[in-house]
């Protein structure tokens, strides 16, 4: 299955570091979080990824067009200008960058990769959390559900907008506001039928909105439920909390 990440927004939030960088390209023990992310899926077998890009997208793009070189050990021969590969540390990954625009939403930005999604399942992350998610579990869950969406939701520490879960897991409503403790939240990690995109309109839907409203009164949305690590990367306190995490090792997120 091909991973869509969504890595083509302003990061207004992180507005300390957005001014340089996309908000996926800020690093983590040295790595951007859209590698961190990517290791995540590539260490269950998930190699090909399709990024949304948009905001500073050339960034993202100069940092996999280089990535061989960047990662690997290198002989140059200045006499007679020729280069020898003596270690390569690479990736076994298929990387597909797209502009999906630079004011487009979360759904626009999905709608706009369809044809090179095409017509299967496939996967679904933003570009700014990381977490110990067992995607072929996620998936699993997917395929027993029979739904065209699955969602990976979590429990915070926090108050923030929330899922309502029937106990078969059928997704029930979306909260604002969590009514009372124990409240899931929407953590990503999507599994998707192609028959998603069907459901997306015009580049200025978010995701989160009209389109997963239209499978919620269709019954169409499953919750996984995830009960290990997950933490957003919405600010820079938050980012400085993953890089302790990272030096004392203890990242949880570092399954590979």
């Amino acid at each position: 299955m091909k991973v869509v990440i969504l890595a083509g927004g302003f990061g207004t939030r992180f507005s300390e570091a957005t001014q340089l960088l996309p908000k996926p390209m800020i690093e983590i023990g040295g790595k951007p979080i859209l590698w961190h992310i990517m290791k995540i899926y590539s260490h269950f077998g998930f190699n090909d990824f399709i990024i949304c890009c948009g905001y500073k997208q050339y960034v993202i793009k100069e940092y996999f067009a280089n990535y061989f070189r960047h990662n690997c050990d290198l002989r140059v021969d200045l006499s007679n200008n020729t280069l020898e590969v003596l270690r390569n540390h690479s990736e076994n990954w298929r990387v597909t960058m797209i502009d999906t625009g630079l004011n487009t939403l979360t759904g626009g930005r999905i709608k706009r990769v369809e044809q090179y999604v095409g017509a299967e399942r496939f996967l679904l992350t933003y570009g700014d959390g990381v977490g110990d998610i067992d995607i072929p579990a996620t998936v699993k869950a997917h395929e027993k559900a029979g739904k065209l969406l699955t969602m990976t939701t979590y429990q915070p520490t926090g108050k923030l907008g929330v899922v309502d879960i029937a106990d078969d897991g059928t997704v029930r409503n979306f909260l604002e506001k969590p009514k009372e403790s124990g409240s899931w939240i929407n953590a990503g990690f999507f599994v998707c039928e192609p028959e998603v995109f069907s459901v997306l309109g015009s580049d200025n839907e978010m995701f989160e909105r009209e389109p997963m409203q239209r499978l919620l009164e269709k019954n169409q949305i499953n919750a996984y439920r995830h009960t290990g690590f997950w933490k957003p990367m919405d600010t820079l306190r938050d980012n400085q909390e993953l890089n302790l995490l990272w030096q004392d090792g203890n990242a949880p997120w570092k399954l590979w």
